[in-house]
């Protein structure tokens, strides 16, 4: 159940992440879905990569180990992808940082406390 409701915080957190742009913030849900229709960019690439790694959060062996770590790999590609594109000054500002931070500790966490759960259950 805790693992439940951390992963589902974590992935709340997300789509909250705050993406800065020249004239205006966006979250990065609404980037994600923006860019992956931006044909012939990079950017695509990753933002399809982050919307299958939350998507991938819905089917039904959702709380399989395997299954989670991708997810969380794929979700993390397009956030890696504009750190690296993007000088990294400009992601100094709390409405990145905090989201960021609780999806990066909280999503491996509850993969962790899936793991256990289900050692537990076969043991």
């Amino acid at each position: 159940m805790a693992a439940t409701i951390l992963k589902t915080v974590s992935i709340l957190a997300y789509l909250f992440i705050i993406l800065m742009g020249t004239m205006t913030a966006i979250p990065l849900v609404i980037w994600l879905l923006f860019t992956a229709f931006d044909f012939g960019n990079l950017d695509q690439i990753f933002a399809v990569l982050g919307i299958f790694g939350i998507l991938l959060n819905l089917v039904k062996w959702k709380n399989n180990v395997p299954p989670a770590i991708l997810s969380f790999l794929m979700m993390l590609s397009p956030v890696i992808s504009r750190i690296i594109q993007v000088p990294f000054e400009q992601f100094n500002y709390l409405l990145f940082q905090i989201p960021l931070a609780i999806f990066i500790i909280g999503y491996p966490v509850s993969i962790i406390l899936t793991a256990k759960r289900q050692k537990e259950k076969t043991a």
